[in-house]
């Protein structure tokens, strides 16, 4: 049996993130996102509730004993693989994991990562002890899968972080409570129409705004309605860029670090063939809760008016 990984891989943990997470890290992590992952990021905005909702049915049917079925749909990847993902990949199996990979300006494909787990020098012993070749690419689709889980984290922190900067835009600008779009496009659709119809007043600005002081005109829905889209759209590229703010701060506190060390428990687990450890973003859920909270607020706006 080979030796196992968490002493060697641990010990790497803090160097990597300094390395990878820290600010500057972060900065070129993020020059690869400039392409692809403007479209690639916002699709899994979109994907990630769906994400959620899978493995809700998935939690459900294992519960109720459908465990094939469970298991088929609680491994589904509905998240795109953007570069940066990519890149984080394959720096952690060659950094942390001493699996032999060359150097990739936009990361490997998943299918040259799986080759190089199996051709690992160091994992010879393990891959050759499985039954049959399958057993070996199964355990390392296994792997892989644990890997698209951790970097998909970064979708859901990023989502989170988006959040972050609109509840804060909200409370400075508002004054109000606004964790998405949804709930802050009302009040920026009045300030827009409020300000356009102070400048078109036949009177003159001075006289609009005394005017629309004492009698003040609500947008329209449609106004309200396209203010929603480009909110998302404005949000969706925060999202793109949001590790650049959140990767620091998570390894600050320790975040990154944990979440990395699950993750080699997991693999590590997979190579010594010990019962299983599944790596599970918890992040993604955590980012819904916003999107509830967006809809809730939203929602009792409408039963105030």
């Amino acid at each position: 049996m080979d030796a196992p990984l968490s002493p060697v891989s641990r010990s790497r943990i803090d160097a990597f993130v300094r390395r990878h997470f820290g600010v500057l890290g972060s900065v070129r992590l993020h020059r690869l996102a400039v392409g692809l992952d403007l479209l690639r990021a916002p699709a899994n905005v979109f994907l990630s509730p769906l994400l959620v909702i899978c493995r809700l049915l998935a939690w459900v049917l294992g519960k109720l004993g459908l465990r094939k079925a469970a298991r088929w749909l609680g491994t589904r990847r509905l998240l795109l693989r953007t570069t940066v993902a990519a890149r984080i990949e394959a720096d952690i199996l060659r950094d942390l994991l001493d699996i032999p990979l060359p150097e990739h300006a936009g990361g490997p494909s998943r299918e040259a990562l799986k080759q190089a787990i199996l051709s690992a020098p160091h994992l010879r012993i393990s891959i050759g002890q499985r039954a049959t070749p399958a057993a070996a690419e199964a355990m390392a689709d296994r792997i892989l899968r644990a890997l698209a889980e951790y970097s998909g984290t970064r979708s859901a922190i990023a989502e989170f972080t988006t959040a972050l900067v609109m509840l804060a835009v909200g409370a400075l600008v508002f004054h109000s409570l606004t964790p998405g779009a949804i709930s802050m496009a009302p009040g920026l659709a009045e300030q827009v129409a409020r300000n356009s119809a102070i400048a078109d007043f036949p009177l003159g600005a001075w006289a609009g705004g005394m005017w629309y002081g004492l009698f003040p005109s609500g947008p329209s829905r449609r106004l309200v309605t396209l203010t929603v889209i480009a909110l998302m759209l404005a949000g969706t590229v925060v999202t793109t860029f949001a590790g650049l703010i959140a990767d620091p701060i998570q390894s600050a506190l320790g975040m990154h670090q944990r979440r990395l060390t699950r993750l080699i428990d997991t693999i590590e687990a997979e190579i010594a063939e010990l019962p299983e450890r599944p790596f599970v973003a918890r992040e993604h859920f955590l980012a819904r809760v916003f999107d509830l909270w967006d809809a809730a607020m939203s929602l009792l706006k409408v039963f105030r008016g």
